[in-house]
């Protein structure tokens, strides 16, 4: 991991975190969207243009690849690199709710 990555994106936005947490499998913008509603109850809401411009920067930085289009939707997946920058948001997370007394 470059030190320009990690600088952008650690410590990262809840909505990059939710975006590449959800591709962890195949998804499409419109699904990782009804993915995070779910997941959050109803309190991050994911707009298009917030969902298609970060998708598109993280594709550019090798976080995430295209992987095929389904019925004109674009399906991605990431990468190793973006798993790694995951990894240490998940960490960085971890170590924040230590610090407040949970387990």
């Amino acid at each position: 991991m470059t030190d320009k990555i990690r600088r952008v994106y650690v410590p990262m936005t809840e909505t990059g975190f939710y975006i590449l947490f959800c591709l962890r499998e195949e998804m499409h913008g419109y699904s990782i969207g009804q993915r995070v509603r779910e997941m959050t109850d109803g309190a991050v809401i994911i707009s298009a243009g917030t969902m298609y411009g970060t998708l598109s920067k993280m594709e550019k930085d090798g976080l995430i690849r295209f992987v095929r289009e389904e019925e004109k939707r674009k399906l991605y997946c990431i990468t190793e690199l973006g798993t790694e920058v995951l990894d240490l948001e998940i960490e960085r997370i971890k170590r924040l709710y230590r610090n407040i007394g949970g387990n």
